[in-house]
């Protein structure tokens, strides 16, 4: 790594650089202005599919209107410029590109940063699109990678959480290929691959061709397999196999963990947030009052950071560990033959997290909360604003299974039944099917964010803070263009004027 990183470092390194960006928007949007192409494998039938939907999924979004206000009428030219569509699909091999093209365009000779961002995060999504998303589409770009005679420095996305459900203090080290959660067992990536694939190819040969029981039959699979190898989804699982596809490159490696990412802090745009988070889903129930109770602890710590926290996190560790490439090649040329491969070293590892250095217990989301509903009341269906009811926290998992048949199931099991007796007479069946809704929403919830609020691990990030200490030496810490230090953030403030807000009118429309 480099001794020491500045605003003006970071932002030299990209000027006139190729960057091949797969699904992380946020960078996208930080790093357009100086670069020379920007490549972007998108999922379209040809090239000028691809190049509408990145107009309209990308460049068309607001994320982009500082950048479209300071090129004026110029802007779309601009974008043309820089911004390269790729037809294709990041699961297949060289993401799924046509060849003519990418030796047209000469893709992996200009090449020289690879920042892969694309993932399923869907907690319980089908064994075979998990695998092929966030396993194989990763071990296909690194073969890709390995083509690219001038690429200094590839930067995975992944997530903190592929820790499971650790207690105490998670440590920023890459995993060991066939390493596991769980004591005892071994986990062989191939056999996994084979699994989904032998699954289906059973299902076939038993006559099954409902898309629903094959669908459920593969989802269950993959939260099996998590479970037996001691992970608590799906998600968290593929991730981690994906993180052991990237140990053994020539080129520095990057994997970059971040806790829950929430919106936008500063720049470009503050409060924007794309997708559904694991903290959003509660706000959002809260919202539509469709939440009145829920499995979480105020007092533990909810470990977040701001999106344009980890895009900066992202730019810095990019330009430290590609500068060090950089030094590390030229020493080589003048030690070594010219035909000498450099040696494969192990990727290094940064949470991008809060919970050490500055927490924010869930007790802040929940008082910020309350306050915002109170100050910016939703308008319900009649037109009337709706009013800002409590809800109801349990600690613990059995503490709320016993309050949920209590208060929710023995009442809805007496409804459905005088509802049966009175034939559905006086609405009874339409408010028995309205409340079994709302009670299926909140189980939904628990099952899928449960083990997140009640996660008790606390993630180190002494990398990371060596990243900060190489800014502040130069002046570059704090609220600088590219400050990724949680401390500088009062929670409170955030959550109440720019993530409540953001999550209101970007997620829920």
């Amino acid at each position: 790594m480099v001794g020491a990183l500045d605003e003006g470092k970071i932002t030299e390194y990209f000027r006139n650089k190729s960057v091949l960006i797969t699904g992380s928007t946020g960078f996208l949007g930080r790093g357009a202005a100086d670069v020379k192409k920007i490549y972007l494998p998108v999922r379209a039938a040809d090239a000028a599919a691809a190049k509408r939907r990145v107009e309209t999924e990308v460049v068309g979004k607001e994320l982009f209107g500082l950048l479209r206000e300071k090129h004026g009428g110029g802007f779309d030219s601009f974008i043309e410029e820089k911004i390269v569509p790729l037809a294709g699909d990041v699961m297949r091999e060289g993401f799924g590109v046509d060849r003519e093209t990418l030796r047209e365009l000469r893709v992996a000779e200009e090449l020289n940063v690879i920042v892969n961002g694309a993932a399923t995060t869907n907690f319980y999504e089908r064994y075979d699109v998990a695998l092929d998303v966030n396993v194989a589409g990763v071990r296909h770009m690194c073969d890709f990678a390995r083509r690219c005679p001038n690429l200094e420095v590839l930067l995975h996305v992944s997530t903190a959480y592929v820790a499971g459900e650790k207690q105490g203090l998670v440590q920023e080290r890459p995993f060991r290929h066939g390493e596991t959660l769980k004591e005892g067992t071994h986990l062989d990536i191939d056999v996994e691959l084979r699994l989904a694939k032998d699954l289906k190819k059973q299902m076939q040969a038993d006559g099954v061709d409902d898309p629903k029981a094959e669908r459920k039959a593969l989802k269950e699979l993959g939260l099996a397999r998590a479970r037996h190898f001691g992970w608590p989804n799906t998600y968290v699982f593929t991730k981690s196999m994906g993180e052991m596809m990237l140990g053994q490159m020539q080129v520095p490696v990057v994997i970059v963990r971040p806790s829950i990412i929430t919106s936008v802090q500063n720049d470009p745009l503050p409060g924007w947030i794309e997708g559904t988070r694991t903290i959003d889903a509660i706000l959002i129930g809260y919202a539509k009052q469709n939440l009145s109770c829920f499995l979480a602890d105020l007092d533990l710590t909810m470990d977040v950071m701001p999106g344009d926290m980890v895009v900066n996190a992202m730019m810095a560790a990019t330009v430290a560990h590609a500068s060090s490439s950089l030094l590390s090649a030229s020493a080589a040329k003048k030690t070594k033959p010219q035909h000498a491969e450099p040696p494969e070293t192990p990727p290094s590892v940064y949470h991008v997290s809060s919970s050490l250095r500055h927490p924010a217990p869930y007790a802040v989301l929940y008082r910020t909360g309350i306050r915002y509903f109170e100050e910016n009341p939703r308008v319900g269906a009649d037109g009337r604003p709706v009013r800002t009811r409590k809800v109801r926290f349990l600690s613990t998992i059995a503490s709320f299974h016993l309050f949920m048949v209590l208060k929710y199931r023995l009442p809805l099991e007496l409804l459905h039944l005088l509802s049966i007796l009175c034939c559905g007479l006086f609405g009874l069946a339409a408010l028995y099917h309205d409340l079994a809704r709302k009670y299926r929403f909140v189980m939904q919830l628990v099952d899928l964010y449960g083990p997140f609020s009640l996660f008790k691990g606390c993630f180190d990030d002494v990398n990371l803070n060596k990243l900060r200490l190489a800014m502040a030496e130069e002046g570059a810490a704090g609220d600088g263009l590219f400050n990724f230090d949680p401390r500088t953030i009062d929670w409170d403030e955030y959550f109440y004027k720019v993530h409540i807000p953001g999550v209101m009118k970007y997620v829920l429309k």
